[in-house]
């Protein structure tokens, strides 16, 4: 399942919100050696329980708009656990 993602790097608060099929998240972390990448996987793991492996950047490494591919769950059950 792909997945779009807008990231918000070097916000104050961590935010996650779903608009229809997209995923705005607002990180902490500086976009630097992929940190933020690696703060957006953790966060979507945990709220989704999801392995963090399931979890992969497919387009986007160092943009604001990726693409993310998540193994092993339908699109529609992924958003329902965003909820």
């Amino acid at each position: 399942m792909i997945i779009e993602v807008n990231v918000k790097p070097n916000a104050k608060n961590i935010k996650l919100e779903k608009i229809d099929e997209t995923l705005k998240v607002s990180l902490k972390s500086a976009p630097i050696e992929g940190k933020a990448n690696e703060e957006l996987i953790k966060l979507l793991a945990k709220k989704t329980k999801i392995p963090r492996s399931s979890f992969t950047v497919k387009h986007g490494q160092k943009a604001r708009k990726k693409l993310l591919e998540v193994i092993g769950i339908e699109k529609d059950d992924f958003l329902k656990k965003i909820d």
